[in-house]
């Protein structure tokens, strides 16, 4: 293939989901996803650290979507609201053409490897920290802060294992009920 030919890393991720997808993670290299692109190795190196980057690499944006938002939600609402606000922002990124079926993908990589999983969650412990740390920006004290952080992860974490998994489209609306269910089950009571 031509060294010009365009979109190498888009090339590199779907050579990469397939190669994950056919043999598994543990059983592919780099060197594999860049044959399979067209591409070299040091090219897949100018794109991704390694080939677990190409799993994870949304994690970054998806923490400064919700602490965007979250520093930007109403400064009279609650930190669960505020919370909300975030979430619901960040559902945004869910949007779009083919990106279910591509998360489906992903997550089916990733429920296949234990590393992977571990990996996973620590993305969702490092992203409830940071909404912590954005609530307690906002004058939120603990352990008000944590708990509402420790809620909007359980809520996002639902929302999405219902779209990933299911035929739902839409994450915003996904959250919102998940958000329905945590005020239902606190209006309860112990």
């Amino acid at each position: 293939m031509s060294r010009w030919q365009s979109n190498p890393r888009g090339r590199l991720e779907q050579a990469a989901m397939d190669l994950f997808t056919e043999r598994g993670f543990d059983q592919t290299t780099v060197a594999d996803i860049a044959a399979r692109a067209g591409l070299t190795e040091r090219t897949f190196f100018r794109h991704f650290t390694d080939k677990r980057e190409v799993l994870f690499q949304g994690g970054q944006y998806l923490e400064e979507q919700i602490v965007g938002a979250l520093a930007a939600a109403p400064p009279t609402a609650t930190p669960l609201a505020a919370v909300a606000v975030a979430l619901t922002a960040a559902a945004t990124m869910f949007d779009g053409e083919g990106r279910q079926e591509r998360s489906r993908m992903r997550q089916h990589i990733i429920d296949a490897n234990p590393e992977l999983q571990e990996r996973e969650v620590g993305k969702l412990a490092r992203l409830g920290a940071a909404l912590a740390d954005g609530l307690r920006a906002r004058g939120v004290p603990d352990p008000a802060a944590r708990l509402a952080a420790d809620i909007g992860i359980a809520v996002f974490y639902a929302a999405f294992e219902q779209w990933v998994r299911g035929d739902a489209g839409d994450m915003r609306a996904l959250i919102d009920d998940c958000l329905d269910e945590v005020v239902k089950i606190a209006e309860g009571g112990r």
